[in-house]
């Protein structure tokens, strides 16, 4: 039997979640068109109730209404239903009521109705005021799209939004933070909405949102009078786990934080354990700097040098400032410059020392930097201690773990010390060089490619790597057998039969996991298995050097001999800094496989014991709720936790941001605009000028489609992205420096190199072909008109 009740008199979901959403909006205090509910509707006449409440409504005026369905489940915390039921608008009279109803009902068995769930017996209909709307859409309190719980979303139609809902006509797109800043703002020629009216829509949104406690999806209308009227509200059922749930204080409101530098080490979205080690043993190390260099009085152990949000990683420059005033012959300028590679006029710089206590904390830290050989020779022995995982209880392997932790921490430490050591003299070299060629006029790119190309020929790890790689498939591509067996399967699975043959080139193969096997893609990443673990990614890289007609040979240093002594003594220092910087980076990578292996064996035992519903799911706690989990007598929470965190992790992994941030980082949005004369300026990193056909990857993986001869785009490479610098004819990248990781193994195979484009791999597309100049820093387009390059530098970035 049927029953009916205005909708201020709904209390809970006993009639749907629609009915339920607009009573909460009424009480709420905003308006709410007039109306009420029907409970389970029968099929046949209306009954005298239903009658007499409408004959109220068309008294007061109160007619057209609209016949909407508000089933069981329907606009609720798990499913919205959205779409799948009918609504009927414009009832009028009786007659049509009765026929709305019918087809509202009708519209539980339909065939989308059904496919999308359960069929809803439950159904509740709600009979409402139609609003004639000038204007009419809807609006999320956070970003359904990219999961930020920072953005509120307005989407505009002139007149009644159902043209919005079925797609039949494009809306204006409005997009702001949280505090009412616009990000983006896309009109048609004629506004659904005024500025007023965005900032009331956006107000009474975040005000349901605060009411509610959680992101809601609201529609909305405003009439003819410019009365603006509240049609919905419901929990919004895509979104993900928070994004910002594990991020670190900020330590300052004014405080810089970059993706330079440590965006190269650690690329992309990164899981709660990876930040809870390798982002703790970076900002451990950096810490440890500062107190040798005798500005900071000890480790504290919270997040300082290093910052975690949306789950990228973060330098605080403000923090590093600290050292750059404290030490002679350095500034906020020149730190900036090399860790962004330009000034950052944001970083104020930390107030000065006297002279004299400069001088002591310079030789302190230059003896600190300076003295790493003897830590260098007793990395082997120090990582020979690290713990074998073999234990099946949990606790155990957590205190291994921690020993493990404790070994990672030292190591990176003096990995940091080698790579001061290194940077030391090329920064020098390429000083000295730059002012040379002032002098000459020449201008300051021409001493830095001088620099270039003395500092070429390192012979780093990383360059030879790739050539006992490439030796092995030579072996393979001189067997036309063994190449078709090779690229007619699977990439894991070419590697796992070869490694399980007898041939030459199977030993080669097997040699070299041995010496390079914990290398890969993003390799301090707890959660990304190196390449002894991961078959599919090394498979992937040899499938592309095997189908290259050639493979690139590293190429020949520079020539130091016509440079004074001086230069002379700083190349073969910057030359033998790049090789210790990378022989330590090595170090470290193997310390982080072994973690993660000892991770993942924590995970599969905590699985085994069903404390984890997969074992992957141990990489989205941090370390210290990882004891929380083993000694907690129900973990319920904690894992249902770690689930949404992980749903978090590839929104978090499509977000971009600016080079710098004041304050709390905060992903751009990114709005095209033509370019001004059809290049992009970066810093030059590698010699030499090619023109080619552009590949632009954002991940390894995109990385697998690249052909021979093409240039390879990135927004920053690391060492699993080597093996393709056999094969590409240049290489350009987002952020990076002249001494980064793909700037040195694009000089050592004679690749033109330019780092630090910014928007590089956003501002180009897959398929333009360009011209690239490693001497000058510059990429053009010069088949295109400037105009037509789409740029995608115009961001927006705000605070919340």
């Amino acid at each position: 039997m049927s029953t009916v009740r205005d909708l201020t008199d709904v209390v809970d979901e006993s009639f749907g979640g629609k009915a339920f959403g607009l009573a909460e909006l009424a009480r709420l205090g905003v308006p709410v068109p007039p109306g009420f509910v029907i409970g389970h509707p029968a099929d046949g006449p209306l009954s005298d109730e239903i009658i007499e409440r409408f004959s109220r409504m068309r008294a007061a005026g109160s007619t057209p209404v609209a016949v909407r369905s508000s089933a069981s489940g329907e606009d609720g915390a798990d499913q919205s239903y959205a779409g799948q039921y009918d609504t009927v608008l414009g009832v009028d009279s009786i007659e049509s009521l009765a026929a709305a109803i019918a087809r509202c009902l009708g519209s539980v068995t339909s065939e989308r109705a059904t496919s999308y769930g359960d069929s809803r017996a439950d159904m509740h209909l709600v009979v409402q005021h139609m609003v004639d709307a000038r204007a009419a859409g809807v609006v999320f309190t956070a970003d359904p799209a990219s999961g930020r719980r920072d953005l509120v979303v307005i989407d505009a139609v002139r007149g009644l939004g159902d043209v919005l809902v079925d797609g039949s006509t494009s809306s204006d797109h409005h997009v702001l933070t949280h505090a009412g800043v616009p990000v983006v703002a896309e009109s048609g020629p004629l506004p659904a909405l005024t500025d007023d009216e965005i900032a009331r829509v956006h107000e009474g949104a975040l005000a349901a949102a605060r009411h509610w406690g959680r992101p809601l999806d609201l529609e909305w209308a405003i009439d003819q009078s410019g009365t603006l009227w509240w049609l919905q509200a419901r929990p919004i059922t895509t979104l993900p786990g928070d994004l910002n749930e594990m991020d670190s204080a900020v330590t300052g409101p004014t405080h810089v934080y970059t993706r330079c530098n440590i965006g190269e080490m650690m690329p992309g979205a990164f899981c709660p354990l990876t930040a809870s080690v390798s982002g703790h043993a970076i900002d451990y190390a950096m810490q440890m700097v500062q107190v040798a260099g005798g500005v900071q009085e000890h480790y504290e152990d919270r997040w300082r040098q290093v910052g975690y949000f949306y789950g990228h990683m973060f330098l605080n420059m403000t923090e590093g400032t600290a050292l750059s005033s404290g030490i002679l012959g350095n500034s906020r300028e020149q730190f900036s410059l090399s860790i962004c590679g330009r000034v950052i006029d944001e970083l104020e710089p930390g107030p000065p020392k006297p002279v004299l206590r400069r001088l002591i904390n310079t030789i302190r830290l230059s003896s600190f930097a300076l003295s790493a050989g003897p830590a260098i020779r007793r990395m082997p022995a120090t990582i020979a201690r690290f713990p074998v995982f073999t234990s099946n209880d949990p606790r155990v392997i957590l205190t291994q773990l921690q020993a493990g932790l404790e070994i990672y921490r030292d190591v990176t430490l003096t990995h940091v010390r080698s790579s001061s050591r290194a940077a030391v003299a090329a920064n020098v070299l390429e000083s000295q060089l730059i002012r040379q060629a002032l002098k000459r006029g020449d201008g300051e790119t021409a001493g830095s490619a001088e620099a270039i190309r003395l500092m070429t020929g390192a012979g780093v790890e990383s360059a030879l790597m790739v050539r006992q790689l490439d030796d092995v498939v030579q072996m393979i591509a001189a067997d036309p057998a063994a190449v078709e067996e090779f690229l007619s399967v699977d990439p894991g699975e070419a590697v796992i039969r070869m490694c399980a043959g007898n041939g030459a080139s199977a030993a080669a193969l097997r040699r070299f996991l041995d010496v390079h096997g914990h290398r890969g893609y993003r390799e301090l990443c707890m959660r990304d298995p190196s390449w002894a673990d991961d078959p599919a990614g090394l498979g992937a890289l040899m499938q592309v050097m095997l189908r290259a007609p050639g493979h690139g040979d590293a190429t020949v240093p520079g020539d130091a001999a016509t440079q004074s002594p001086t230069l002379r003594v700083l190349a073969r220092l910057a030359q033998g800094g790049a090789r210790g910087r990378e022989e330590t980076k090595s170090r470290m990578a193997l310390v982080a496989h072994l973690l993660k292996r000892g991770y993942r064996h924590l995970g599969e035992v905590l699985c085994g014991a069903g404390r984890l519903p997969d074992a992957d799911l141990v990489f989205f706690f941090d370390r210290h709720e990882l004891h929380e989990l083993v000694h907690a007598d129900d973990p319920a929470d904690l894992v249902a936790r770690a689930v949404g965190r992980r749903e978090a992790l590839p929104f978090q992994a499509a977000l971009e941001f600016d080079d710098v941030s004041v304050g709390r980082p905060t992903p751009a949005v990114r709005v095209a605009h033509a370019a001004p004369d059809g290049r992009l300026v970066g810093r030059p990193a590698g010699r030499g000028s090619v023109e080619g056909i552009v590949r632009v990857a954002r991940s390894v993986t995109e990385a697998g489609g690249l052909q021979p001869g093409e240039i390879l785009v990135a927004p920053v490479t690391d060492v699993g992205w080597t093996p393709y610098f056999a094969v590409i004819s240049a290489l350009v990248t987002d952020i990076g420096s002249s001494v980064s990781h793909g700037a040195v193994v694009a000089r050592e195979y004679g690749l033109p190199c330019v780092v630090n484009t910014l928007v590089a791999s956003r501002v180009l597309r897959t398929g333009d072909r360009v011209h690239v100049d490693g001497d000058r820093g510059l990429v053009t387009l010069p088949d295109q008109q400037p105009s037509t390059v789409a740029a995608a530098d115009a961001s927006i970035t705000s605070d919340t």
